[in-house]
């Protein structure tokens, strides 16, 4: 078998500690800790929270949650005792400013958009007990008012882009006590009600780019639920459950490649910093966020390997963390 030396051309370090700033591929040994280690390209596994730029508005349950880590849409929500908010915000990668604003000020509703110049919001919750129907699509400068959802509600889950866009699950007027799993698909031009899904619920993490591949997870009946549910455009397939139950994530991804963050424990009383990975297949615990809290926006454009999650409740904040996945991670190594 051929020795390190060979292949690499030099032996492996003895070190006191790991290197700041190891190459891929670089090997040595940690006399501190007694393992090997090594460099290797960073993976899902490796990925953390950070800090990024505050909102300028402090604010829970936003509709508007579209875009990407660096170039992400927050609109509408909860400002707390001055009530709902018409602001609208854009993120560059590092802060937030404020543009045009939404027609309605409300909170609580959907929102579907992979880049942070092309969104659509639709439903939510006014005062006092309002459950709207209004749909508005943004250009990347105004806010418009298009063609009302058939059942007005809150506390949806919401996926899809500007023209091809998923609602579903929530709250229906007049009781909030009345979950549903009523489905609507929107073309660009009016919204169609499909099949419900098989377990009718508010506060789902909901994640996907079309209105034929979407992920539907967590949520709320009577308690807090580990389930999830697929849509392939014509019915909704439960799939594999979450690690941990909760009720408002976040969720950023596509159907095959996704995150769920944040949210509630099943007592309410807790938030939740829990972040989990969607392989298409299963799901995996990862590193928790730095501030747990539920009912914030996530960057719905992005990925497993990059996204944003900013406002919430923990309680109402202005925060931003940003999920990156390093492009060099250090690993260890058992010898064999």
């Amino acid at each position: 078998m051929a020795e390190y030396k060979s292949i690499k051309g030099f032996n492996i370090q003895y070190l006191d500690s790991d290197p700041p700033n190891p190459i891929l591929g670089q090997m040595w040994y940690n006399s501190t800790s007694g393992t090997f280690k090594g460099s290797a390209a960073g993976t899902v596994v490796d990925a953390t929270w950070a800090s990024g730029g505050d909102l300028n508005t402090v604010r829970d349950q936003p509709l508007g949650r579209a875009g990407t880590q660096t170039a992400a849409l927050v609109a509408t929500g909860n400002e707390g005792p001055s009530g709902n908010t018409v602001n609208t915000e854009l993120y560059n990668g590092s802060s937030w400013t404020e543009v045009n604003n939404v027609n309605l000020a409300r909170r609580d509703g959907g929102g579907a958009g992979a880049t942070n110049t092309a969104a659509l919001i639709f439903g939510g919750y006014g005062t006092p007990g309002a459950r709207y129907a209004q749909t508005e699509s943004w250009n990347g400068t105004s806010w418009t008012e298009l063609n009302d959802l058939n059942t007005g509600r809150n506390s949806v889950g919401g996926a899809g882009t500007q023209t091809s866009a998923l609602f579903f699950g929530g709250y229906e007027a007049p009781s909030p006590t009345q979950f549903t799993g009523r489905t609507e698909s929107w073309n660009g031009t009016n919204w169609t009600e499909l099949n419900d899904m098989n377990t009718g619920r508010n506060g789902m993490g909901s994640f996907g780019y079309s209105n034929t591949a979407v992920i539907a997870a967590a949520g709320t009946t009577t308690t807090p639920t580990t389930a999830v549910e697929n849509w392939n455009g014509t019915s909704w397939t439960e799939i594999a459950e979450l690690n941990t139950q909760r009720t408002s994530p976040g969720g950023s991804g596509q159907s095959t490649d996704g995150l769920i963050y944040g949210g509630y424990d099943p007592a309410l009383t807790v938030y939740s910093g829990k972040t989990e990975s969607w392989n298409g297949t299963a799901w995996t615990e990862l590193n928790d966020l730095a501030t747990a809290r539920g009912s914030g926006a996530g960057a719905l454009g992005g990925t497993s390997s990059t996204t944003l999650f900013a406002a919430g409740s923990s309680p109402t904040t202005a925060a931003t963390e940003e999920w990156t996945t390093p492009p060099i991670a250090t690993k260890t190594f058992t010898a064999s």
